[in-house]
């Protein structure tokens, strides 16, 4: 591992925290992003909730879309060069320090999670330009000011950073408890630094159905909200055109046509990015 990159301590037995008898949110979204870090229990779920709605699938492909194109526009658009992505899952293609260096071979990442499956992924997360810098952090949502102090480790304060909140925010089950903790990483964070966030929607019958399915499952329980309390996030910062749309209609790119649902489709996910005055 070069000096390019730095991983927190996580302790030994981690592979001993890993629960394999239910379903896990991390794995089953890889899982239907086309990965090949899962179990057969989050397969069986996933299936059964693939009957339940399909568009649970292009929710999650879209979605990744999403974060490259809002990674795209920070990195090159805004100049951006910090990174800190709370929440981040089990890696795929095009993290976001990929996404990022692949504009700015300079820039750094920071990653936070404090699951286990992620921990144990992350050396494959853990890789960066020379020029750059790529962290991953054992931390929670629920802590911001440690989230803070640790990435502070890697990452400017005094510089722009982009807050990226990807599919997590649904884990906190009370809303105003969800703002609160966004608040307080945005309140340490720079003028100029954005907040990107995108989650699944209550938005039809089938992803209220598809929700409660998974949170009937053994999983720790993810709440779909409206896009009214997704637009909140942003509160008091100043939205990036187009605002808080679907994530197939935030700046879209031709080749994301490549996605298996109808480009012309609703989506049952909402995104957005806001800049920090």
């Amino acid at each position: 591992m070069s000096d390019a990159n730095t991983r927190t301590t996580a302790g030994a037995g981690t592979p001993d925290r890993i629960d394999t008898t239910r379903p896990h949110s991390a794995r089953f979204w890889n899982y239907f992003v086309g990965g090949k870090d899962n179990y057969e229990v989050d397969r069986e779920i996933g299936d059964h909730i693939k009957e339940i709605f399909p568009g649970l699938v292009d929710v999650a492909v879209t979605s990744r879309h999403f974060l490259g194109r809002a990674v795209r526009h920070l990195a090159g658009e805004q100049g951006t060069r910090q990174f800190l992505d709370v929440g981040t899952g089990l890696p795929t293609a095009d993290n976001t320090h990929e996404v990022a260096q692949r504009v700015a071979p300079d820039a750094r990442i920071v990653y936070v999670d404090n699951d286990p499956i992620v921990l144990a992924h992350a050396n494959a997360l853990l890789t960066s330009t020379p020029e750059g810098k790529t962290a991953y952090l054992d931390a929670d949502l629920h802590d911001p000011d440690a989230v803070l102090e640790a990435a502070a480790g890697t990452l400017d304060f005094s510089r722009p950073v982009a807050l990226m909140i990807l599919n997590t925010l649904g884990h906190v089950a009370d809303y105003e408890q969800a703002r609160e903790l966004v608040r307080r990483l945005m309140a340490g964070l720079p003028s100029g630094s954005h907040l990107v966030i995108s989650d699944s929607t209550a938005t039809s019958e089938g992803m209220i159905a598809a929700s409660a399915a998974y949170n009937a499952s053994g999983a720790v329980p993810y709440y779909v909200r409206s896009i009214g309390e997704i637009a909140g996030f942003f509160d008091g910062l100043e939205l990036v055109d187009p605002g808080v749309v679907q994530v197939t209609e935030w700046r879209p790119e031709p080749s994301d046509s490549a996605h298996p649902a109808d480009p012309a489709a609703s989506v049952d996910a909402y995104c957005g990015v806001g800049r920090k005055p």
